[in-house]
């Protein structure tokens, strides 16, 4: 055996039967089954592409396409992207064998999975910008291009794991992503960078195949390095990045994907050195909580991503035109993701109390104190983020900024419900719906907290759809209702732990 091939062949002709023609047979036919029923629904949507652009959304939906391009340079970069099951790392990978035959499964899996991101980002494009003519030129074009950035940054991040030296060009690569997104946002408002995208969209056909082409070219220059690399990648990058692989499949498989959250925690602060500073003079409740406060001030990226998503909530009201359905759950999911990244003291003490017992602070005060941060972040997020749509004129006139602050205190008892939240339940029964079928225990698990933060928060959602001129009878029920909502948890959840 002196082959990849070769040693997975041995233990596959020790272990489950080969497949037959029979499974060969069910699969071909789920793929036509499949692709019979996508075709009509994909034609449509192709079709429905063949329209003149309009310049007040083109901006924000480029930014959108921008910022997932981003988001899966940066989700390569966490993952790996280079990874193998535990068996293959813990057996295959240090044999003998050549890496490059070991890893080449791995790369093709990537490949495809980098195709298939490209070919939705290059039509997410392409139905922001339009197609008022040839269609047919205008889509192949924006596929390529969108494969051809899809290939490249995979790439890129393949060298990265195999290389320290290409770690700068993956960062430089998303922080110039990151500012096209900037100035596509920035088109989204008036002046010469909305003239500009009008202008791109509304170029001949025939101008981008030439752009394309040098795309290809880089894009296969640089797969071909990374596949050049993989012969030399280090043992110990492919076994981190197989660990954490296995971690996330561990979580997935067992249907826990608050697992995913600690594991993501852990690995962040694993080998760091960290200053050690005096406790501030506080009391019991405070000095427990203030342990969220410089966890979170010791990550300020997290913090600078929060701050930048406060444009999210514009953007979406831009690409899609008003404030709908889609915008309001923009909105409100937002507040709540700012809001839960000031939780992780609160799911310390859910998993393990003995700290707070120590110090001999009771569940309810615990609570009370921890509830400051979250409730601080979410109501500035959210009070930025309707200001920002006020200043855009998303929102009518009036003080929208206020649900903000009025807002927090349920954002923070829906957080605090999240933290505090059992584990899937996966021995509840399983709906029956048209739609299919819906196990009630993941559902539930994932509804927890959510269901209070909304609730608290409902006022802000009704309000969102009509917009009416001086929402004061809203903001007084915000009021009310978010109050209520934050005091009734603590006094319960503190009676429950007594």
């Amino acid at each position: 055996m002196s082959t990849a091939r070769s040693a997975r062949a041995f233990v596959r002709a020790r272990g489950s039967a080969p497949a037959s023609w029979l499974d060969r047979y069910t699969t071909l036919f789920g793929l036509a089954i499949l692709l019979a029923v996508l075709a009509q629904p994909a034609s449509s949507a192709l079709a429905s592409l063949a329209r003149q652009a309009d310049p007040s959304r083109t901006g924000a939906g480029l930014t959108l396409v921008m910022l997932a391009y981003a988001g899966l340079l940066i989700a390569a970069r966490a993952l790996g992207p280079v990874a193998l099951p535990a068996a293959d790392a813990a057996w295959l990978l240090l044999s003998p064998l050549r890496r490059r035959g070991v890893l080449g499964r791995t790369a093709t899996l990537l490949l495809v999975l980098a195709v298939l991101a490209g070919a939705a980002l290059g039509v997410g494009a392409l139905t922001v910008l339009g197609a008022p003519d040839q269609l047919a030129l205008r889509l192949v074009t924006a596929v390529l291009l969108g494969v051809s950035a899809s290939v490249g940054g995979m790439a890129l991040a393949m060298l990265s794991q195999s290389s320290q030296s290409w770690q700068p060009w993956l960062n430089a690569a998303v922080v110039v992503t990151a500012l096209l997104a900037a100035v596509a946002a920035l088109s989204a408002l008036s002046g010469p960078a909305r003239r500009f995208v009008a202008e791109v969209a509304n170029a001949p056909a025939p101008q981008g195949v030439p752009m394309a082409g040098l795309a290809v070219a880089a894009a296969a220059l640089l797969a071909w390095r990374a596949w050049s690399a993989l012969a030399g990648i280090p043992a110990r990058a492919v076994l981190s990045a197989s660990t954490r692989a296995g971690h996330v499949s561990t979580a997935a498989v067992g249907m826990d994907p608050g697992a995913l959250t600690w594991i993501a925690e852990d690995n962040h602060w694993r080998g760091r050195t960290l200053r050690s500073r005096p406790w501030p003079p506080l009391p019991a409740p405070l000095a427990l909580a203030w342990q969220d406060w410089r966890r979170l001030g010791r990550r300020p990226g997290r913090l600078a991503a929060l701050l930048g998503g406060v444009a999210l909530p514009v953007l979406a009201a831009s690409a899609a035109g008003e404030v709908g359905a889609v915008v309001t759950g923009v909105v409100f999911a937002g507040a709540l993701t700012a809001t839960v990244a000031g939780i992780s003291g609160a799911r310390r003490d859910g998993d393990n109390p003995g700290l707070a017992r120590l110090l001999g602070v009771g569940a309810r005060s615990a609570l009370a104190a921890r509830s400051l941060l979250p409730a601080l972040l979410g109501g500035a997020w959210l009070t930025l983020a309707l200001i920002c749509m006020s200043l855009t004129g998303a929102l009518g006139t009036g003080p929208w900024w206020l649900f903000g602050p009025l807002a927090a205190p349920a954002l923070a008892a829906g957080g605090l419900r999240m933290a505090r939240r059992s584990p899937i339940d996966h021995t509840m029964p399983i709906i029956e719906t048209p739609a299919g079928t819906i196990p009630i225990g993941p559902l539930i698990w994932g509804m927890t907290g959510v269901d209070l933060a909304l609730l608290g928060c409902l006022p802000l959602v009704l309000a969102l759809g009509p917009q009416p001129s001086f929402p004061t009878a809203l903001l007084v029920v915000q009021a009310l209702t978010g109050t209520a909502v934050l005091l009734g948890y603590l006094l319960r959840a503190g009676a429950a732990r007594r």
